[in-house]
């Protein structure tokens, strides 16, 4: 799910996971080394999980991938 519910808390969410990834980008960085970073956080839970957060910060503009680091956009 996309956004927390009556059932579903934030920290399962892409938005939360999200929220969880941005903090990581503290600098720009390789997909691997991020991954390597959160893999362990219980709420991130599995790569496929990852990536589709990823995927969803990109589609929104907060993350952009450019020379094989991805790194998030300040507004």
């Amino acid at each position: 799910m996309i956004l927390p519910s009556k059932h579903i808390s934030e920290d399962q969410t892409v938005l939360g996971i999200g929220a969880l990834l941005l903090q990581y980008l503290d600098r720009p960085q390789t997909v691997t080394s991020l991954w390597n970073k959160v893999r362990n956080e219980r709420v991130v839970g599995t790569f496929e999980r990852f990536v589709v957060t990823l995927d969803f910060l990109y589609i929104i503009g907060l993350v952009v991938l450019s020379h094989g680091t991805i790194r998030k956009l300040v507004p």
